[in-house]
């Protein structure tokens, strides 16, 4: 799961915890505001009628004081105007079937459903009954009782909560909208550290990332930054390394060529000339016979001494130059049967000034390509396209072609230690060596930088 709607799932869970408990607060402050209306209706009416009272008592003092309240015209429209919708008051000592006076209750808010209700009941219990007296410094004047319809306060704290809750849904949607389209902007930079990762992966370790705001990313790209500095800084050792190591193998092979060409050469070639020499002097035609087979054994171990002291020996490329020796090798293996496979040679560019390392990496790519297809195939032709790229990309392309067959992930997998030791050739000079499948057979392709 990415990572931004990760963040914005959180969100919604946060947004919907908030949300709920701005419902829960919403539900205990309407039912509180109740409690608030009923005291303060209490102390209204109460008002009122204290200020009836001493009117009463000012106007009709032959009365007795008893008589005077509660007064016949206090149950007034100017005294329901003080009383707070959903509730009920009435006056202490009241008169033989009095009933409360209570305030507008019709359309204070819709009709709740039940297991809110019950659940406000439960949790809230009920309305406190609010009493305040007529007069402080009369006792007998009586006393205004206020208390609460529950029904009505029910509903009014229903109608409360659904018009905060619209509100707050509103506020809820436009705060996960918005905190959204933040996460995503911020975390967008993140892409740029996904893409230089990828080309890291693929060889290009040192990839620039643009200036990051936020501190996290920043130091993630910084960490990838030195990440790709230490790789590259390691390949550059390790193909330092290589190098290093072909040349010391170099040494090795012409020493081990000075040291068979010197010793085993002339052994060889004075054991050759004793048996010319037995062959030409022994009249028995079997001593004669056994000196020809020495002869014989003689001239072969002479002919495998003399293949592997070529191959031991520099490339002929590094000595005829590019062409010339891709020309002689394929001649070579043009003139050993007439039953070899056809052998094309297309060459492209101008080779003339490649020579030294290069020339002999690419020599050897196309000796060891042409050796496999060759010995290993069935192939009937095989194409051998050396061609010079220039440009941005100015490297030498080294591409072998056949028609036996083969399976290439196969080929690429158990590769032997001709290719293995031709792609550290090839990578030793910061090349890439890839076999992929032709139209009928293998694709063997070696890119050499010509700037190495």
């Amino acid at each position: 799961m990415r990572l931004v709607l990760q963040l914005v799932a959180r969100l919604l869970v946060i947004v919907a915890l908030c949300l709920g408990a701005a419902t829960i607060w919403a539900t205990i402050d309407a039912y509180r505001s109740v409690d608030r209306a009923t005291e303060a209706s209490a102390d209204r009416v109460s008002q009122a009628l204290e200020a009836l009272y001493w009117r009463e008592l000012l106007l009709r003092s032959s009365r007795m004081r008893e008589q005077l309240l509660p007064a016949p015209d206090w149950r007034t429209i100017e005294t329901m105007g003080r009383i707070a919708p959903g509730i009920c008051v009435e006056f202490e000592p009241a008169r033989a079937f009095e009933q409360p006076l209570c305030g507008q209750s019709k359309g204070i808010g819709k009709t709740p459903p039940r297991w809110f209700a019950a659940a406000v009941h439960i949790t809230l219990g009920d309305h406190a009954t609010v009493e305040r007296p007529i007069s402080a410094r009369a006792a007998t004047a009586g006393t205004v009782r206020a208390t609460a319809d529950p029904d009505a306060a029910i509903a009014l704290a229903w109608q409360h909560i659904l018009d905060n809750i619209h509100v707050a849904l509103l506020m809820a949607l436009a705060i996960a909208l918005l905190a959204s389209l933040a996460i995503a902007h911020t975390l967008a930079p993140a892409r740029s550290i996904v893409t230089a990762l990828r080309r890291m992966a693929d060889g290009q370790y040192r990839t620039p990332l643009p200036r990051f705001r936020s501190m996290e990313l920043a130091m993630i790209g910084q960490a990838v930054s030195e990440l790709g500095d230490r790789l590259a800084q390691a390949q550059e050792e390790r193909a330092v390394l290589t190098r290093r190591l072909l040349e010391i193998r170099s040494d090795e092979r012409r020493a081990l060529a000075r040291e068979l060409h010197d010793e085993f050469g002339q052994n060889l070639t004075a054991i050759l000339a004793f048996a010319n020499s037995i062959e030409a002097t022994v009249g028995k035609v079997e001593t004669a016979q056994d000196a020809r087979m020495i002869s014989q054994a003689t001239r072969r171990i002479m002919a495998c001494l003399r293949d592997t002291l070529n191959r031991l020996r520099h490339p002929p490329a590094e000595e005829l130059g590019l062409e010339a020796s891709l020309v002689d090798l394929v001649d070579s293996w043009r003139s050993q049967a007439a039953t070899q496979p056809l052998i094309q040679l297309d060459l492209q560019g101008d080779l003339a000034d490649i020579s030294g390392t290069v020339a002999a990496t690419a020599y050897r790519v196309a000796q060891e390509c042409l050796t496999n297809a060759l010995r290993h195939g069935a192939a009937r032709e095989i194409v051998l396209r050396i061609e010079r790229r220039s440009g941005a990309e100015n490297a030498l392309l080294v591409r072998v072609e056949d028609d036996g067959g083969g399976d290439a992930a196969k080929v690429a997998q158990s590769a032997g230690f001709g290719l293995t030791g031709v792609s550290e050739r090839v990578a030793a000079l910061g090349g890439s060596l890839s076999i992929a499948p032709a139209r009928r057979g293998l694709s063997v392709a070696a890119t050499i930088p010509l700037a190495a």
